[in-house]
């Protein structure tokens, strides 16, 4: 009797359907990963929600499902980039892909993300193995300790602050965003769309508003000239890969988010790679993500990301072979894809009157939030929106803000 492993590559019928149920994964994660403010785990417990109904081998359905995942992690780059540009007054407090915007350097910023992203999946994959195999050896270890371990995290991203307000703003923040997320967490709200509770509207509130109020009053996307790489080759792929392996911790411990880890690789690579840096590195962090959450899965039984979630929903059965197969043909193909896109992303948007693009996109924001948890979604999007211009305005990171994560996890222990 073959084995399935077998069965693909001998039978070509068999391969062009899964090839044709990864495409389509592709095209979904790719519309998605379009949507401003969908966060990755609200669009998979979509997919959760409908997929056990659509027809299919489950292998296929949730190969299709790891794809969309994947290139989400690449596409959801361009709108972040292209949205929420601040006036060149802001430049100092903007996120580093728009501080590259505002040079004219939005395509160079697309292709570092890309290439952030497609070595990270190159990368994790052969690391795989033998880095779950190390971590389910420490996890038992981790898990008694991960209240000290997050301690410790947040000590270390107030200590990066340059500056004294840098420091109190990320106090602020944290404590702020901690707050909020013990209070509004465990919420389970009436609402339209059953797709993922509280993340949507705290998500979008943190994360998403704050840059497009700011970009209300800023002039729009300046000229974008030139695609040309303005960092070593050398340290595109040390970086990358450092992020892919910052993926694993990511993937395996909760509360850790690809922003954090991004902070934490810069520390580490040699060389000063600033904003161009922190692209490729936070790009990595969350595409490998989904390939060692699948690797988590696998070993310790527990899906530690949305995807996982909906791929569990489907009954898929593990054939690490054959969805790995799948998740490096969908990063390939990402990594055309946010090419391509991103740059006729950028000059459709940069055509268009900016302050009703950001308007226009602070309502989407709001109808997301009502549709994942109702009216009750749309108040904590404000208070979220409020507390994300804390650390703007004392020039911190934003990354302080997941302390809207971490804080419960403390205070669980």
């Amino acid at each position: 009797m073959a084995t399935p492993g077998v069965e693909f590559v001998t039978d070509p019928a068999t391969t062009l359907q899964l090839l044709a149920w990864v495409l389509g994964g592709v095209v979904l994660g790719s519309l998605s990963g379009l949507v401003p403010g969908l966060h990755a785990n609200n669009f998979a417990l979509l997919l959760a929600g409908f997929a056990p109904s659509i027809p299919g081998p489950p292998l296929f359905v949730g190969c299709a499902m790891l794809a969309a995942g994947v290139v989400h992690t690449f596409l959801n780059a361009v709108p972040a980039m292209a949205l929420g540009v601040p006036d060149a007054e802001m430049a100092v407090t903007a996120l580093p892909a728009h501080r590259m915007v505002l040079e004219g350097r939005g395509y160079e910023a697309i292709r570092l993300s890309a290439l952030g992203s497609i070595l990270a999946v190159l990368a994790a994959v052969p690391l795989a193995l033998p880095i779950t195999w190390g971590v389910t050896a420490a996890y038992p270890t981790i898990r008694d300790h991960l209240a000290l371990l997050l301690a410790m995290v947040v000590v270390a991203l107030v200590a990066s602050e340059r500056t004294w307000r840098g420091r109190v703003g990320a106090i602020v923040s944290f404590a702020l965003a901690a707050v909020l997320g013990l209070l509004t967490l465990d919420f389970s709200p009436d609402a339209p769309l059953e797709a993922g509770g509280m993340l949507a509207p705290l998500f979008a509130g943190l994360f998403g508003a704050p840059v497009l109020i700011d970009a209300i009053r800023g002039s729009g996307i300046p000229p974008q000239h030139g695609d040309a790489i303005a960092m070593s080759h050398p340290l595109v792929g040390a970086t990358a890969i450092a992020g892919a392996l910052a993926g694993a911790v990511v993937g395996y411990i909760p509360g850790i988010s690809a922003a954090i880890a991004a902070v934490a690789v810069l520390l580490f690579v040699p060389g000063r790679s600033g904003d161009r840096g922190y692209i490729v590195a936070t790009s990595g962090v969350d595409t490998a993500n989904t390939i060692f959450a699948l690797f988590a899965l696998v070993a310790i039984g527990q899906p530690r990301t949305g995807v996982m979630v909906a791929f569990e929903s489907v009954d898929a059965p593990l054939e690490l072979p054959i969805l790995l197969a799948g998740v490096v043909l969908a990063g390939l193909l990402g990594f055309v894809l946010v090419i391509v896109v991103g740059d006729a992303y950028l000059e459709a948007v940069g055509r268009i009157a900016y302050w009703k693009i950001s308007v226009a996109v602070l309502a989407l924001l709001l109808a997301l939030s009502y549709l994942f948890t109702g009216v009750v979604g749309i108040v904590v999007f404000c208070v979220a929106a409020a507390i994300g211009m804390v650390p703007i305005r004392f020039r911190a990171r934003r990354v302080h803000l997941m302390g809207v994560l971490i804080g419960p996890l403390l205070v669980g222990f």
